[in-house]
């Protein structure tokens, strides 16, 4: 059963957009963000960051969320520092278990995607045959879990 955030960002991906606005404007709300603002501030991340295929956009995403919302924010802090930095490496640990890898162009390759720097259409076939609604659902589902346990 998906959580609700898992939906919510569901939602934005079937609805055309990218993996990282879809978790991030997820938690619009809880951000005290605008939906339209949390769209722009995540829309460079997705593909890998600007297409260029490397960290996978949800997990990006999930990452935005967790700095907005559990982040730190003055440099003299380490231990905060080293707290946050710690949470995000549990969750990546987590997604690599689960997927086995962060990457974007290898999370598509796995499953025979060859990836491209260029957007993709936005057709039926591009989203019955792309993995990425799994990731989206998993990193807002798993960010809205470590946010009520942090």
């Amino acid at each position: 059963m998906e959580s609700k955030k898992a939906q919510k960002a569901l939602d934005y991906f079937f609805g055309g957009y990218n993996c990282a606005q879809s978790v991030f404007a997820a938690f619009h709300e809880e951000m005290g963000l605008g939906e339209a603002e949390a769209l722009r501030l995540a829309s460079s991340m997705g593909g890998g960051v600007g297409g260029l295929r490397e960290v996978c956009g949800a997990f990006t995403g999930m990452s935005l969320v967790m700095g907005a919302l559990r982040g730190y924010d003055t440099p003299d802090d380490p231990e905060a520092k080293k707290d946050h930095y710690a949470r995000i490496q549990a969750l990546g640990a987590r997604f690599s278990d689960a997927y086995g890898t962060l990457i974007c162009r290898d999370l598509l390759a796995s499953h025979g995607i060859m990836p491209s720097p260029a957007p993709a259409e936005r057709t039926p076939d591009y989203y019955r045959d792309r993995p990425c609604a799994r990731y989206v659902a998993a990193c807002a589902e798993w960010a809205e879990q470590a946010l009520t346990t942090a």
